[in-house]
């Protein structure tokens, strides 16, 4: 099992910049990647960020140059760190890892408020 703890949200004017953090625990060895999901008011949940144990990164288009992901494999930590924000970057962020055994694993979610 892998334990995830978020850290980071809050409120921010726009155009403006948060890092959000998440530090695993547990099983770390079978992480296979680290991703951000986010779930704006109203909406479903989507996927924002991956990187992979290589560090590869990857982002959904709607981040895409304002975001960017990065992990301190020493901590075992994975940031978000988040620019240029826009309210409709306004939702709960998750982090999540998904593990070579398949399995899914979610923190708690941390909000992120952006004012215009």
């Amino acid at each position: 099992q892998v334990q995830l703890e978020e850290s980071g949200g809050g409120l921010v004017q726009a155009g403006g910049s948060l890092r959000l953090s998440c530090a695993a625990s547990g099983n770390i060895g079978s992480i296979k990647t680290m991703n951000w999901y986010r779930q704006p008011p109203g909406k479903q949940r989507e996927w924002v960020a991956t990187i992979t144990s290589g560090g590869g990164a990857l982002y959904a288009d709607s981040v895409k140059g304002r975001f960017a992901i990065s992990r301190d494999g020493a901590k075992n930590t994975v940031y978000l760190q988040m620019n240029s924000l826009k309210p409709e970057d306004t939702a709960v962020y998750y982090c999540n890892v998904k593990t070579w055994q398949w399995s899914d694993y979610w923190g708690q979610g941390t909000q992120v408020t952006v004012s215009s």
